[in-house]
């Protein structure tokens, strides 16, 4: 595990951190713990406060060995793992419920879009997930030498910006409350039938489909539904070197992932006027906070459908974000009209750039 400046804090004076505080929230994570029936976890559990309230079986995640040690004497006989809040080992939808009290604060604004798409990989579809962040000016803080554990690191989050997150890593939003005292912003959250995204800082090139398939929301993977020829036109192009990995692609080669439409639908022509509006508004915000190199959106109909009804494949003239975006053919193998090789010669053009500093409209 790579070192962390929080991490280490907690890891060298993890139970002067306990002494000096008290536990809360406690009734509420009861509440959960009623109300999941199945597997529930309790992401960075810290010193072990709400694994008994949680039930029986409750399982602690930590990333500092000095808190899960503390736990153990709290919360004897709860299964306690070691483990970043990023990469969860766990299986896709073993869990049913998922509690993080105070945890994912700690990861810089930009990582927890990856953090929440593992929350959404591990829970079973319509799992519950209760989570706290701090609520301020969207930006990421590191605690002072005049503060009592200085050195940790922190992320605030402006309301209606934290909701887009959410909804772009595939939650429904259930309730939001930010009427505490302390400034917390707490969200009860509903897993979706759908894909999250996979996004973070320094992305090369960002692909955007329509909307995701029933086959994409059971298997996690973009585009892959059998006979689409999208993870083979990219093998091909070099943007990415394992075949169906969205969060290795993110990771390894810097191309993130994401849909215009989050909602998971058949056909789509099931998708309304209003859903395309607001997914331009929710990409266009994505875009602007992430700032990825280029966007390509897969699937001229699509993005005809929802910004320009005259788009031909190539640059557009119109950014996301104040990203250049590039357009091309759908992937699905309906489209007979694309090779795969043209496919490939697509995606190639897109992670090179525009070829000048302003986005060339055109093929």
């Amino acid at each position: 595990m790579a070192a962390d400046p929080t991490l280490e804090v907690y890891e060298q004076r993890g139970p002067e951190w306990t002494d000096a505080r008290t536990a809360t929230k406690t009734e509420a994570a009861r509440s959960l713990g009623d109300e999941v029936t199945g597997r529930l976890l309790d992401l960075g559990c810290g010193p072990g406060w709400h694994l008994p309230h949680l039930g029986a079986g409750a399982i602690g995640l930590d990333g500092a060995a000095a808190m899960l040690q503390l736990a153990a004497q709290r919360a004897p006989g709860h299964p306690l793992v070691r483990a970043d809040l990023r990469h969860l080992p766990f299986r896709d939808r073993g869990l049913h419920g998922l509690w993080a009290k105070n945890s994912l604060v700690h990861l810089r604004q930009q990582e927890v879009p990856a953090a929440l798409a593992e929350v959404h990989r591990v829970l079973a579809v319509d799992g519950i997930a209760m989570l706290h962040l701090f609520s301020g000016p969207t930006t990421d803080a590191v605690a002072g030498p005049d503060t009592d554990f200085p050195g940790r690191r922190y992320s605030f989050w402006a309301t209606d910006h934290l909701i887009r997150a959410v909804e772009g890593a595939g939650f429904e939003l259930i309730d939001l409350d930010d009427s505490g005292p302390d400034d917390f912003l707490v969200l009860r959250l509903h897993r979706r039938h759908s894909l999250p995204d996979t996004v973070g800082p320094r992305m090369r090139l960002l692909i955007s489909g329509l909307n995701p398939s029933p086959h994409a929301s059971d298997t996690g993977v973009g585009f892959s539904r059998p006979g689409n020829r999208f993870w083979p036109a990219a093998l091909d192009a070099g943007i990415v070197t394992i075949d169906r990995d969205p969060r290795h692609a993110l990771h390894h080669h810097h191309v993130g992932m994401t849909d215009l439409v989050k909602r998971t639908t058949r056909r789509a022509d099931e998708l309304s006027t209003a859903e395309y509006q607001a997914g331009v508004g929710r990409l266009d915000h994505l875009c602007a906070w992430l700032e990825p190199g280029a966007v390509c959106f897969v699937g001229l109909a699509g993005w005809r459908a929802a910004v320009n009804t005259n788009a031909s494949a190539g640059w557009q003239e119109q950014a996301l974000g104040g990203r250049p975006v590039y357009v091309m053919p759908s992937t699905s193998g309906l489209n007979a009209s694309s090779s795969r090789a043209d496919l490939a010669a697509h995606l190639t053009a897109a992670f090179a750039g525009p070829p000048t500093a302003g986005a060339d409209s055109g093929s």
